[in-house]
């Protein structure tokens, strides 16, 4: 009996070893994997909306020529960037391409313009818009005074007014690389009001000047025809939304040398033609060796080792400078690299 209780003893204490020794291997999780990195959102630059086939419309409507081509950009950029589908390039940026390459408003509705403009920002896409519809239409009927059209109203006695206002808009994403139009989106406000009175004027909007008027100010957007346009690039820019997976983002992979190395200041012989951004990211690389075919000569591989990093801090069309992030000795005829998007 004591030998049967000491070898049941012993299985018991061997069984609860075990247990112990296992149980950490049941109980502790997996390492969790690690999230791939977010793609980036679609790049795009939007341009001054094209608005010919509407001036006379729109001198009627401001009693001049008022260039709501840019009105309509900057209201659709502030949409577009507030709907988070597309990261939107900054009116300075742009404003300093089209100065430099002369980029005027007739080229508005210009695929192959665009996609020149928009391969010096580094964008994915640029979008163009074009303004089809824009004016509004008042009707009175009046008793004991005089009747009008327009803003400005009827002018005294009794009157009835109905007012309205319609804006079409239409846009195109363009391909910077082909000039191809990947989508078309389209947008249409309407805007209308009634009113009766006994004397006096109605309406005579007087909110703009020199030929420009602000779009986002609550002055334009009151009137029923700021209400239309609003209205109208609102749902364009839900149109184009709706259309950002139809505009892949561009990887590109940029190689060139190091040009001349400067106080401390690292300039490379390429620039915004060949797709470098401010903020890109370079690894510097030096060859060590030549790997040629021995019955052509030619190099099949060239053996480098990495110098540095160093960072774009400004580009023009064929050079950029670059500040270093890690490394000291480079020289003029390293290699550099790097894939961006």
């Amino acid at each position: 009996m004591a030998f049967g209780k000491s070898v049941s003893t012993c299985v018991v204490g061997l069984g609860l070893l075990a247990a112990a020794l296992a149980e950490p291997l049941f109980s502790q999780a997996p390492p969790a994997a690690q999230a791939p990195p977010a793609a980036r959102r679609p790049r795009v630059a939007v341009l001054d909306f094209d608005y010919g086939t509407v001036q006379t419309a729109v001198s009627a409507v401001f009693g001049t020529n008022v260039d709501i081509g840019k009105g309509m950009q900057q209201l659709l950029v502030t949409d577009l960037v507030k709907d988070g589908n597309f990261s939107v390039i900054e009116r300075s940026a742009l404003d300093k391409v089209l100065n430099e390459q002369n980029f005027s408003n007739s080229n508005r509705a210009d695929p192959n313009s665009a996609a020149k403009i928009g391969k010096l920002l580094g964008v994915d896409a640029i979008v163009l818009g074009t303004i089809t519809e824009f004016g509004n239409e008042t009707k009175n009927q009046g008793v004991g005074g005089g009747g009008g059209s327009g803003w400005t109203g009827a002018i005294g006695g009794f009157h009835h007014s109905k007012s309205a206002a319609n804006v079409s808009i239409t846009a195109r994403i363009v391909n910077i690389d082909t000039g191809e139009i990947m989508a078309t989106a389209d947008g249409n406000g309407t805007s209308s009001r009634s009113s009766t009175g006994l004397g006096g004027g109605g309406g005579n909007w007087n909110g703009h000047g020199g030929g420009a008027v602000d779009f986002g100010s609550s002055d334009f957007q009151n009137t029923i025809i700021g209400e239309a346009t609003k209205a109208a690039v609102d749902q364009l820019a839900t149109n184009l939304d709706a259309q950002s997976a139809k505009v892949p983002v561009r990887t590109i992979v940029v190689e060139g040398v190091v040009a001349a190395v400067d106080s401390g200041q690292v300039i490379l012989n390429v620039g915004a033609k060949a797709g470098v951004k401010v903020g890109d990211q370079f690894n510097v690389l030096r060859v060590t060796r030549e790997i040629k075919d021995p019955t052509t000569g030619a190099v099949l591989r060239r053996l480098t080792n990495t110098i540095g990093v160093v960072k774009a801090t400004d580009v023009d069309d064929v050079s950029a400078i670059c500040t270093p992030l890690s490394g000291t000795d480079f020289k003029v005829g390293d290699v550099v690299k790097t894939t961006t998007q």
